[in-house]
């Protein structure tokens, strides 16, 4: 292979996220540790997968259209490369067509397929010339139509339209591209607001008040955040409104005893450790040592002592310790983040069915965790009713010792869809957060303080 480039970084992660179920996420990161490319390149290159990712849908049905030959006929490096180059003539302006056809070319080359480089050059020509009169499906189609024109599978059109309406999924179709905003959380035990957003400042860093909730920036022009030394001193921490929002919800006291049961990379226990003004304790599980690491790091890097990191299987059942409150933020779907993992959009409808049986079992075996007069807290990352709702309700209806617990919201928090106090669905188009989901219990029969 010639020497790599932003275009065969893409392609190879492109293969190993197609090809081989990968998270573009982590892929991205390790696939770029391992080339020698300069800053610009491997920014190209990662506008070049979650591009390719968000549109696969848009562009193989371009494709089809001067293709003689496919999809599924195609060596998975062909087709991926002609996906790479199809982006670039379709979305990216900047880039000039010659290039775009050439380059992939010349990727097709470095991936050992020269045979089918005059077919990769002959299908890119066509699309250049043609590709943005292609028309979509009709209107009164108007799954279809969706689904070509946003790049969405069927199955999540019909769940979005049939949980939320027609109108809020296509909104949320329109609001699952681009990059989602970069937003931190201050470190209110070492800085306000204001202070941080003026040290940012002299850093290059442009910031400005999340519009959500309280002791929050919104950065741009970053850079690489781990350089900052506003980042290296412990002054913020990476988390996105609706994590926040969630934190802000859960309403930790100082010197109440917390369990975050799924914690990793740790930034609800971080946020709610700050709440906590350094007081209480924090324990921050997590099943893996690698992850409960990670947690451990942050919490160093941000001063917060009061963080006690362990591994531990949410899904067991460990009742020897009480708490006051218990954060249970569930493994999911991830179809409120399709604009943070957009290969999640490609996943087929049935890898959600056994979800909803997993996250149950984590709620219940958290539930066990709760004080009486203690508050539990189940939230999901995820748009679906299925592992949201369904699962709220279950749980208050098998559990009669816990009772709806109604939330404490910014004001400038409004609901998109009409739910009950306990619970709220964030949507990124309304509230400019991810789409997330909590809801609350408390547990009932109240008694004098477990903890003393």
């Amino acid at each position: 292979m010639n020497q790599p480039n932003a275009r065969v970084a893409a392609l190879k992660i492109l293969l190993r996220v197609n090809e081989q179920d990968g998270y573009s996420n982590l892929l991205l990161n390790n696939t770029l540790k391992e080339m020698n490319l300069s800053v610009k390149e491997k920014a190209f290159a990662g506008s070049l997968v979650y591009g390719v990712l968000e549109r696969q849908i848009t562009l193989d049905y371009i494709i089809a259209h001067f293709s003689e030959r496919r999809l599924s006929e195609m060596e998975p490096v062909v087709r991926n490369a002609l996906r790479l180059g199809a982006y670039q003539l379709l979305y990216l302006d900047k880039v000039p067509s010659s290039a775009a056809v050439n380059e992939t070319v010349n990727c097709v080359k470095a991936f050992g397929a020269s045979n089918a480089a005059g077919f990769t050059n002959a299908v890119l020509r066509a699309i250049d010339r043609g590709g943005r009169q292609v028309g979509f499906p009709p209107k009164k189609n108007w799954k279809t139509y969706l689904g070509t024109c946003y790049s969405a599978p069927q199955w999540l059109i019909r769940l979005w339209a049939n949980a939320y309406g027609r109108g809020c999924c296509e909104e949320l179709l329109k609001a699952s591209f681009g990059r989602p905003p970069l937003t931190v959380r201050v470190n209110t035990q070492k800085c306000t607001a204001a202070a941080l957003s003026d040290a940012l400042e002299k850093e290059g860093v442009s910031s400005a008040a999340n519009p959500v909730v309280p002791d929050a920036l919104d950065l741009t022009s970053t850079g690489s955040i781990e350089q900052l030394n506003t980042f290296k001193n412990g002054c913020f921490h990476v988390q996105d409104a609706a994590s926040q929002l969630l934190c802000y919800a859960f309403g930790a006291q100082p010197g109440e005893r917390i369990a975050d049961v799924c914690a990793a990379p740790g930034g609800k226990s971080f946020t709610i450790a700050e709440t906590m003004r350094g007081t209480g304790t924090v324990d921050s599980f997590d099943l893996y040592p690698a992850r409960v690491d990670l947690i451990r790091e942050g919490a160093k890097r941000l001063g917060l002592m009061n963080i006690r990191a362990e591994e531990r299987d949410a899904a067991a059942g460990d009742t020897a310790k009480l708490y006051d409150r218990v954060l249970c933020d569930v493994p999911c779907s991830g179809l409120g983040i399709l604009r943070r993992k957009p290969e999640i959009r490609l996943k087929s409808k049935e890898t959600l069915d056994n979800l909803p049986s997993v996250q149950y079992c984590i709620l219940v075996q958290s539930s066990r965790m709760v004080c009486p007069g203690g508050v539990l807290f189940y939230s999901t990352c995820t748009l679906n009713p299925a592992e949201n709702d369904a699962v709220v309700s279950r749980f208050l209806a098998e559990h009669p010792d816990f009772s709806p617990a109604a939330l404490s919201l910014p004001s400038t928090v409004r609901r998109t869809v009409q739910e009950p106090e306990h619970q709220i669905t964030l949507m990124p188009h309304e509230h400019h957060t991810d789409g997330f989901f909590f809801a609350a219990f408390r547990k009932e029969f109240p008694a004098k303080n477990c903890l003393k």
